[in-house]
């Protein structure tokens, strides 16, 4: 919708909401794996340019499971104490993505230093949109609230994805499926030699394999942010959508001209007056645009001669 309202928005903010909502993708997947393309100040192994480097803390989504941050929680609502402390630094390479999406300008900058990073663009792009200007009566405050209410749903993503990466099954539910299983498959050969007799242990190995494969496939599913979706491929695909077929996405936006088939249908709306004797007996409807459009005015024009 930012390409139809291109002359209302303007090119260059509609740029810069196009080139966010590319790199939105990239900071929501760097939040929920934090550990992507980040590396440590002091780590020797890896050489840093301060030239093309940026400086930034780690933006991850904090764990219920995490014993650490539940008493600094609990500490800080006993008695009031602040639960900050000296958080580690990392550096990222400008020239990778999403930072070279980000538009010039101390983006990037306000960017890194943001705790929720895919919030932050969100709350960029709905200033970018609420900063222009009314232009009736094509852009008007039912087409921004339109837009916004759109930047309102991408929030929202960020939520349900943290949902997802945040509510575990309880470990004492999981301990406790794996023991009963593994007890289940030890007493199930007393139940099968009487009838199977020798090919017990094959048909055993095999049920083993399948359950514990379900399980293991349970556990995995239960975050399929950390490795089970190629989230890589995804934030590619949204990255081109929005930027890398602009041009030919620009040619949905021209419409043909139809002014030709407007200057006729006028024509005959405008001197119809003259086939009123021959036409005066039907019906009013025939009168309409799509009645003069399914004329055979070449048979019409040789029985009017």
């Amino acid at each position: 919708m930012l390409k139809l309202f291109e002359a209302e928005i303007g090119s260059e903010k509609r740029r810069r909401i196009q080139r966010l909502i590319a790199a939105f993708p990239y900071l929501l997947r760097h939040r929920i794996r934090p550990s992507l393309l980040m590396r440590r100040v002091n780590d020797l192994e890896y050489a840093r340019d301060p030239e093309h480097s940026l400086l930034l803390y780690r933006d991850e989504v904090r764990s219920d499971l995490d014993n650490e941050l539940a008493a600094l929680a609990s500490d800080e609502e006993e008695t009031g104490a602040s639960r900050r402390k000296t958080r580690q630094l990392y550096w990222v390479d400008k020239r990778t993505l999403p930072w070279r999406l980000l538009p010039s300008g101390g983006t990037m900058e306000g960017c890194a230093r943001a705790q929720n990073r895919p919030l932050w663009v969100c709350d960029r792009v709905s200033k970018e949109l609420a900063t222009v200007v009314d232009v009736n009566p094509t852009f008007t405050n039912r087409e921004r609230m339109t837009l916004l209410d759109m930047v309102n749903k991408l929030s929202r993503t960020i939520g349900s994805c943290e949902r997802i990466h945040q509510t575990v099954v309880p470990l004492n539910y999981a301990r406790h499926a794996l023991r009963s299983l593994t007890v289940w498959l030890f007493s199930l050969p007393f139940a099968l030699v009487k009838d199977l007799g020798l090919i017990t242990g094959p048909v055993l190995l095999v049920i083993s394999w399948m359950l514990f494969g379900v399980y293991e496939i349970g556990t995995r599913i239960e975050d399929p942010f950390q490795g089970t979706l190629r989230l890589s491929i995804i934030c590619d695909a949204i990255r081109r959508d929005v930027l890398a077929d602009e041009l030919i996405r620009d040619t949905a936006f021209k419409l043909d001209d139809p002014k030709a088939e407007e200057e006729s249908i006028g024509f005959f709306e405008d001197d119809d007056s003259e086939y009123g004797d021959e036409f005066e007996d039907t019906d009013d409807k025939r009168k309409t645009k799509d009645y003069w459009r399914s004329i055979n005015w070449e048979d019409t024009l040789q029985w009017k001669g």
